[in-house]
């Protein structure tokens, strides 16, 4: 029976200080349990492009499995890649529906074709979001791995590299979108039994993308907290998928928030889907009981009675020009003392959400030699304001006279955090058109500038699938902005992400040119034998491979 939600919670300041959520007992129950064969070091990977469909006794394809079936593929490839002595390192994001609602690789065949034509291209490897969702859909602590294993074999086949992105949000806007994935169905049950579960804003509207940070804690979830779920989620992750680990899984990218950033859904993810977004002020969301009994219990310390009952009064709504606001204007309410104790409250909240699921994290893969990153989000669009609106309703402080990812920076460099985040290829010029007051060069400077200062790997993402050379020289300038001038170049960078348009003529011959440039083509090469003699891959041939695509 599911533990009851306080009808009162209480709240105390030093919850605002590091905490460490008491651990259960873990307890294996994962359907999908295997024992794969480490993979070989020190010698060159010869692969055979051959894709079984068979699979082990616990659900995953072995690696080494060469028993012919339908779904093989007869090209024989040899594949010999040098190690990389330079550049920066591309990947490419895999389809958000790469496994499907049950747990099944979706078009094998395709992926396999795919995989082949990405190594050959001299990509480093593929970026594969772990959806808690599909994974934990059965109930809580019952784990099926089965497709994502499927996938980490199929990688180290094609000699490629997996960064998993473990998605503890929502994919897609609703039922109706094809990439719908929810929250675990039993996660759904507990927040229509309470539904303060959720974020709320002041209109009372409900967001199930993302679990309340305000009951990180609280034994909301069938007698565990949210944050034990995730741990429980990751330690389970990380004994299933151990021989990979540092070898072939070289990276794990813990989701904070709403699609995967460390931030509040202060906009719906339908309304960053429309082409005006770029006005969005964003809601705070901070209405519902758990944060309003942290928000109350902060103000009653501060001695201030009055500032408890809830989020700025005229912050106007999602749509409202921020010079017609009292709180968001030039000379508004944000730069007042009562400003900085609400915004310093709920950006704390967010900084706290994020210690506490950076801890659990560095516990759980230590020694596993696997780097770890956590993303924000780029909110470029009130970003020449005084007050950013959008950045502040989201919980970054950031404003024109306070950096707000400078404490952020600082945090994931305690806990060895790569920083993640995306709009590289977003010009102002482009940009300005619809909002004047938009600036993702800007804003994209001034992260970059704090995680070198704070001596933090950096991780770029495009936020449109953009094939066009210009969009491709921007991500090139802004990587060399961050990198540039530092002994040991610490940037990659993650194509989103991998579907048919990919793989079209044109479009690959502006990605693979995009990718030597990114790679130094001169260091780091792939050579294919494809049986004519020919040492290296033809647009021609990658576009043929991969015309069964249909993602």
């Amino acid at each position: 029976m599911p533990i009851a939600s306080p009808s009162t919670p209480t709240f105390s300041p030093s919850f605002c200080r590091k905490t460490r959520s008491d651990s259960i007992r873990f307890v294996k129950t994962s359907t999908a349990r295997f024992r794969p064969t480490p993979p070989p070091s020190h010698r060159p990977l010869t692969i055979s492009a051959r894709l079984n469909s068979s699979t082990t006794s616990n659900g995953f394809v072995s690696p080494d499995n060469n028993n012919n079936n339908d779904g093989e593929l007869q090209h024989g490839v040899s594949l010999s890649r040098r190690h990389r002595r330079g550049g920066s390192p591309v990947f490419v994001t895999l389809p958000a529906d790469a496994v499907t609602g049950s747990g099944q690789v979706r078009r094998r065949k395709a992926m396999a074709q795919s995989f082949r034509a990405l190594a050959a291209a001299g990509v480093e490897g593929v970026v594969m979001e772990v959806w808690w969702g599909v994974v934990e859909r059965e109930g809580p602590r019952v784990y099926d791995w089965g497709g994502y294993g499927e996938i980490v074999a199929m990688a180290r086949r094609y000699g490629l590299k997996v960064r998993a992105a473990l998605a503890f949000h929502q994919c897609g806007t609703g039922p109706g979108d094809p990439f719908w994935i929810p929250l675990p169905q039993w996660v759904l049950e507990e927040m229509d039994k309470d539904p303060d579960i959720a974020y709320s804003d002041r209109f009372g509207r409900r967001n199930t993308e993302y679990v309340s940070l305000g009951c990180d804690i609280l034994p909301v979830l069938r007698g565990r907290s949210p944050i034990q779920a995730y741990a429980d989620f990751m330690r389970n992750f990380r004994d299933t998928f151990r021989p990979f680990l540092g070898g072939i899984i070289t990276e794990i990218q813990v989701g904070m928030g709403p699609a995967g950033e460390l931030r509040y859904p202060s906009c719906p993810i339908q309304k960053l889907t429309w082409a005006w977004r770029s006005r969005e002020l964003g809601e705070f969301q901070c209405y519902d009981k758990y944060m309003l009994a942290s928000l109350n219990a902060c103000a009653r310390e501060t001695g201030m009675r009055e500032w408890e009952n809830g989020g700025p009064i005229g912050a106007s709504n999602l749509m409202q020009d921020p010079e017609s606001t009292e709180f968001f204007k030039t000379d508004g309410s944000w730069n007042t003392p009562y400003g900085e104790f609400f915004l310093g409250w709920y950006s704390r909240m967010l900084l706290l959400h994020g210690e506490r699921i950076c801890s659990e994290t560095e516990t759980i893969f230590r020694g596993t030699e696997v780097n770890t990153s956590g993303k924000v989000a780029a909110i470029h669009w009130h970003y020449g304001t005084q007050s950013h609106p959008s950045e502040l309703t989201a919980g970054y402080y950031n404003t024109s006279n306070r950096d707000g990812y400078l404490p952020i920076a600082r945090m994931f460099g305690r806990y060895g955090f790569n920083l993640c985040c995306t709009s590289f290829e977003k010009q102002d010029a482009d940009e300005k058109q619809m909002n004047p007051l938009s600036s993702p060069e800007g804003f994209l400077r001034q992260l970059l500038l704090v995680a070198r200062n704070c001596d933090v790997p950096m991780e770029g993402e495009n936020s449109a699938a953009t094939l066009d050379d210009g969009s491709f020289q921007q991500v090139v300038k802004m990587s060399k902005f961050y990198s540039g001038g530092l002994k040991t170049p610490s940037f990659s960078f993650n194509f989103v992400r991998m579907d048919k348009n990919l793989f079209e003529y044109r479009n690959w011959v502006s990605f693979t040119r995009f990718v030597r440039q990114m790679s130094d083509t001169d260091i780091f090469r792939a050579y294919l034998d494809l049986g004519g003699g020919d040492t290296g891959l033809s647009s021609r041939w990658a576009v043929e491979c991969c015309a069964v695509l249909a993602y």
